[in-house]
């Protein structure tokens, strides 16, 4: 990667860090680089290409927070570290989940990401065939959780149970009554983030087994 194509995705992420994505525009990148937005054109392309350049940076880090993420013996601690390691992520920078959302996985750092959940959803014995829909929902499952907490839905008194009764009359809500005493507690989320982990696996154990028999 040329060093003007790094200062501009630098810049760019610093961008992102500061204002959201909405705040990264061919004009603004190129206002913080010192060049004019037409000078950013041969380095990364229009502004599709920039985003794929920062998505394609911010996952190659995921391989520099967990650098032995490939060598992992076992899937479930493969897909475990993963999911970790790209949470810590998110919450460093909480725009990406909207790039990860929203632009397909086009750059090298990104198909090496596919590839990874390819090899452990292969490593634990799920059919070829079923593949790549299983790493569509596992990915989808794990980019929902991470964006749910980025995005504050996930957080401190986000269950509120007394504001999910208050417009309401007494008894139409029998679901809720039902739980209330579990929804009158703190949630632990790095403890329901494991745990919801652990069920992902058991599903892909599930059909792993299912196509075995």
């Amino acid at each position: 990667m040329s060093g003007k194509r790094e200062e501009i995705l630098d810049a760019a992420l610093a961008i992102a860090d500061e204002r959201g994505l909405a705040g990264v525009s061919m004009r603004s990148v190129a206002q913080a680089v010192g060049v004019t937005p037409m000078a950013l054109y041969p380095h990364v392309g229009d502004k599709a290409g920039l985003l794929d350049a920062m998505l394609g940076r911010m996952l190659g880090l995921v391989f520099q927070s967990a650098p032995k993420l490939a060598e992992v013996t076992d899937w479930r601690d493969r897909v475990r570290l993963f999911a970790h390691t790209a949470r810590s992520l998110s919450q460093g920078h909480p725009w990406v989940t909207g790039l990860l959302f929203s632009r397909p996985a086009v750059t090298p750092d990104a198909v090496t990401t596919v590839d990874l959940l390819y090899q452990a959803l292969l490593d634990a014995g799920v059919p070829p065939s079923e593949v790549p829909r299983l790493e569509r929902l596992v990915s989808t499952y794990m980019l929902g959780w991470i964006a749910s907490e980025s995005g504050g839905r996930f957080g401190p008194g986000t269950l509120d149970p007394r504001g999910r009764r208050g417009q309401l009359p007494d008894g139409t809500l029998p679901g809720h009554d039902a739980v209330m005493p579990w929804l009158a507690e703190g949630v632990d989320w790095d403890a329901e983030f494991d745990a919801d982990l652990d069920d992902l696996v058991m599903m892909v154990e599930s059909l792993a087994a299912k196509a075995r028999a």
